[in-house]
């Protein structure tokens, strides 16, 4: 078992890392105008801010369910969507970029650990396991990381 989720484990951080067809996290939001970070661009009800906070804010929590025995259920969407659609301060776009990666490295860190059995049901949970919650998290960014680029490509700030 252990050679299995080993090898199982390199797939997976692969994944959380932005490897094969996934764009990386910082390749996706690298070099966005300050302005553009409120900006809802035509056809589209997001901007830059709220689908990099709800990356955050979702990432965040699937984190804590799997590390806090204590874990409480967010309410949806209320606590998964900004509001404002605008960073409130200048400061705020990077504290994001820092905590979302911070999260980010913490699950990897879970999945990297070799104690953490990957094909076990978390305790607290109702039958989710360590593995289906990291892949939840790699899917989840995947997805809102191709929307980041789809909201830089209406507003013309996509290479």
């Amino acid at each position: 078992m252990a050679d299995t989720q080993s090898a199982l484990r390199q797939h997976v951080l692969y994944l959380l890392e932005g490897g094969g067809a996934h764009v990386k996290f910082q390749d996706a939001i690298a070099g966005l105008a300050p302005k553009l970070r409120g900006v809802k661009p035509d056809k589209l009800d997001v901007t830059p801010w709220a689908v990099l906070e709800h990356m955050r804010l979702a990432q965040a929590d699937i984190l804590e369910f799997c590390l806090n025995r204590d874990y409480r259920e967010k309410a949806f969407p209320a606590d998964y969507w900004p509001t404002p659609d605008a960073p409130p301060d200048p400061r705020a776009w990077d504290k994001s970029v820092k905590r979302f990666e911070a999260d980010l490295n913490a699950m990897c860190a879970l999945v990297r650990n070799p104690r953490t059995d990957l094909f076990a049901k978390i305790p607290w949970g109702d039958g989710q396991t360590y593995l289906r919650e990291a892949l939840l998290v790699a899917d989840h960014n995947a997805y809102h990381l191709g929307q980041m680029i789809t909201v830089r490509r209406l507003l013309g700030a996509w290479k």
